[in-house]
């Protein structure tokens, strides 16, 4: 299939589709890097190619394919929630959410394709029906869009923040109050592997709240590569099983971090709430007297603080 758009000023083309397709400018690259652009019927090789007004703007959505790589599913995935246009899963940790040139095991993507779910292509060839994105080591809630309409209806919302997300996890010690971090995230310059606090870094905002001794829970205003982890770093607090950020020795398996609810609002208008119920390996770490239920409602929590970060 392709989509055909036609250029109303002068602007970078990357910058153009990651508007009209309500994707990051990088799923726009990996578009351009597999030839699937084309401005004026030419094929072009750069996101910085600069459109005139006037120009036509042509996008192949390919269909989805097999793996390039034959990795075994060996794993199985609880489904939250489904309908013709979306689907909500609890990733288990320990499971890569799409393929990269690094990952070589199978992915929640190759999961996806041998349940033979049909899923949106907008995202690119490694991305198909992937919205947003969790860490390997972090489980939860996680939407699939299956798909391009549904796709953009979503992505729209991760902009706009009427798509949330409320995260629980134990911290290496328990939080004294409930805080708003307001600071930029980039790649820390001194470790590769890591993010970091960076001035000049992009806009990030995370509110925590205490919920019972080191249990802590936060809600994402925006979406930064391990953002609650830095964020927490600039506090003095760290996740337990986070060794990059956190002590090296830890015996955990895993960082203790679970999203426990994903809320949105469903192509068709319904405002739906998802609660992701915690995993084994999480739960036997929670501290004792902690009293829980995989209903429970982490959004609940943050009543009180309503206003402490803004909008």
């Amino acid at each position: 299939m392709v989509k055909r758009f036609i250029s109303d000023k002068n602007e970078r083309v990357d910058k153009f589709l990651s508007q009209k397709l309500n994707v990051s400018r990088n799923q726009i690259e990996q578009l351009i890097k597999n030839s699937l652009v084309s401005v004026n019927s030419k094929t072009i090789k750069k996101g910085g190619v600069k459109l005139q007004a006037g120009d036509t703007v042509d996008v192949e959505i390919k269909e989805a394919e097999s793996s390039k790589e034959d990795y075994e599913v060996n794993f199985d995935i609880p489904v939250l929630y489904e309908d013709e246009d979306v689907l909500v899963i609890n990733k288990p940790p320990g499971i890569v959410v799409h393929p990269a040139p690094s990952v070589k095991e199978a992915t929640l993507v190759d999961w996806l394709k041998t349940k033979n779910y049909r899923l949106s292509t907008i995202a690119g060839e490694e991305r198909f029906g992937i919205v947003h994105r969790i860490d390997k080591e972090t489980s939860g809630a996680l939407i699939i869009a299956k798909n391009n309409k549904a796709h953009e209806f979503l992505s729209a919302q991760l902009k706009d923040k009427t798509m949330g997300r409320y995260y629980i996890m134990l911290l290496n010690e328990p939080l004294k109050e409930a805080v708003c971090v307001d600071k930029p995230i980039a790649r820390n310059p001194k470790n590769r592997l890591k993010m970091a606090y960076v001035k000049n870094g992009r806009e990030a905002k995370t509110l925590f709240v205490p919920v019972y001794e080191n249990v802590a829970a936060a809600k994402l205003f925006t979406g930064r590569t391990h953002q609650i982890r830095v964020h927490l770093s600039t506090i003095g607090r760290y996740i337990l099983g986070d060794t990059l950020y956190g002590k090296k020795e830890q015996k955990l398996p895993r960082v203790m971090l679970h999203a426990k609810e994903l809320y949105f609002i469903h192509p068709s208008g319904k405002k739906l709430s998802i609660i992701a119920p915690m995993f084994d390996d999480f739960k036997k770490n929670l501290p004792k007297g902690f009293n829980y239920e995989e209903t429970d409602t982490i959004s609940d929590i943050f009543t009180s603080y309503h206003g402490l970060c803004g909008k």
